[in-house]
């Protein structure tokens, strides 16, 4: 890959890095191609540009281009203010408090649409907003492409591709980077996690997205500093959660995130049971569950969060449900009340919208019920909206070693057997075709 000339990557005194003058890589000398960039985000392009602002694609989508890697994504970066980029795009909706951002929405996806960000005070004199230890609340000021790109968080994803003249700006050595396989905040790394802990939770995901590694600097902090995701709104750290571990690099993520300390902030009961690992089944049984889900992405399978969840939390569900049944309570009302104290502790820190905690929740209880089911209830099993969810839930605590052996083989074989001939395999057939059940065999 080639190297920018000259690109600035200073800091002042606080450790705020200051804009410079950028390296340039022209036309040819890099990767990046129209023919490859999303048509739609190429007409916002155009269209700002021709409108007489300054219009770049930036972050990801141009890290992803450089790397020969396809984008998912794609965001702009103009000096047009967000109600100016409403005025130019009929299909245009403004969103956000603590950023304020264009979405420009077309049949098949959105670009979103920024606008430079800088670092003195707002029209209204009011500047930053930050809490007592530093988290940046609200942020509508606006600057320069220059600053703009010292605001960013990683120098990878601070790479500026231009329609005026297609070159790809460099302030910060995101080129050097990208080439070390190097993963590095902009700026004094303390102060960027004081700004937004989740930041940290970034640094990971990139690093095992790009199978990069994470700059000693940039690392050095996380593990000391990783309670400031203490403070961050559970349902922000639910979207952070879902891009960590449902993205295709699940394992390589998990590994990570114990190793920084930062797992433990996100999954506290379960981190606690891991560090503990008397019988190694927390361990095993995640590995499991997170491989054949990078497997399922890697595939272009669906992956849902209630999976994710129900089995980052399901061995402290049966560490509650033990005790309390040791306390008296039947089985069955002890995994009830056990997944919703669980369930409602964890929501704490992580908040999961209803339709997947409930959703995990029914995989959990399905689980007792697949163990004892057979005839009839087996035949109604199969028709759970959740059961294959479940069965594959099964499968993977009989390959952690958790789980009976036999009720996975016998749903195994049940579900091996052509959907007509199961009822007559669970004896359930009778004379006339019929199912004792009263329902036609077939």
């Amino acid at each position: 890959m080639p190297t920018a000339d000259s690109p600035a990557s200073a800091a002042n005194g606080s450790g705020e890095a200051l804009p410079g003058t950028p390296g340039i890589l022209p036309r040819p000398e890099h990767t990046v191609s129209r023919s490859q960039i999303w048509e739609n985000a190429l007409k916002v392009l155009y269209r700002l540009h021709r409108r007489g602002y300054q219009a770049h694609l930036v972050g990801g989508s141009v890290r992803d281009l450089l790397l020969g890697r396809e984008p998912k994504d794609y965001d702009v970066a103009t000096d047009a203010t967000p109600e100016e980029v409403r005025d130019v795009f009929r299909n245009c909706r403004l969103i956000g408090r603590r950023f304020r951002l264009a979405h420009v929405y077309f049949q098949d996806g959105v670009v979103e649409v920024a606008t430079f960000r800088g670092s003195g005070s707002d029209p209204e004199g009011e500047g930053k907003r930050r809490s007592e230890d530093g988290m940046i609340l609200r942020d509508n000021v606006y600057g320069t492409l220059e600053e703009d790109a010292c605001r960013r968080d990683f120098t990878v994803n601070a790479l500026y591709y231009s329609i005026a003249d297609f070159s790809v700006l460099d302030y910060v050595g995101g080129v050097d980077d990208l080439q070390a396989g190097r993963v590095r905040l902009i700026g004094d790394p303390e102060q960027r996690y004081c700004e937004d802990p989740v930041r940290m939770l970034r640094a990971v995901r990139f690093a095992a997205k790009l199978g990069f590694f994470i700059e000693a600097g940039t690392a050095a902090p996380i593990p000391s500093m990783s309670s400031l995701l203490e403070g961050v709104p559970a349902a922000r750290l639910f979207e952070e959660v879902n891009k960590l571990f449902l993205a295709g690099n699940g394992v390589t993520t998990y590994q990570m995130l114990r190793r920084f300390r930062l797992f433990e902030r996100l999954f506290p009961e379960t981190a606690e049971l891991l560090s503990q690992e008397g019988d190694h089944f927390p361990h095993t049984f995640l590995t499991h569950v997170l491989e054949d889900t990078d497997r399922r992405v890697a595939r272009d399978l669906p992956v849902t969060p209630a999976f994710l969840f129900a089995a980052l939390l399901w061995h402290p569900l049966q560490q509650e449900r033990r005790g309390l049944e040791a306390e008296g309570m039947a089985p069955d009302d002890a995994m009830q009340k056990a997944a919703a104290e669980v369930m409602g502790r964890q929501t704490g820190r992580v908040a999961m919208p209803k339709r997947f905690s409930e959703g995990a929740r029914e995989i959990w209880s399905l689980q007792a019920r697949m163990e004892r089911a057979r005839g009839k209830r087996a035949l109604r099993l199969l028709g759970h909206p959740r059961f294959r969810a479940a069965f594959d839930f099964l499968l993977v605590r009989g390959r952690s070693g958790e789980a009976d052996p036999d009720p996975v083989a016998w749903w195994q074989d049940l579900l091996d057997t052509p959907s007509g001939q199961r009822p007559a395999k669970l004896g359930l057939k009778s004379e006339g075709g019929k199912s004792r059940s009263g329902r036609e065999s077939a």
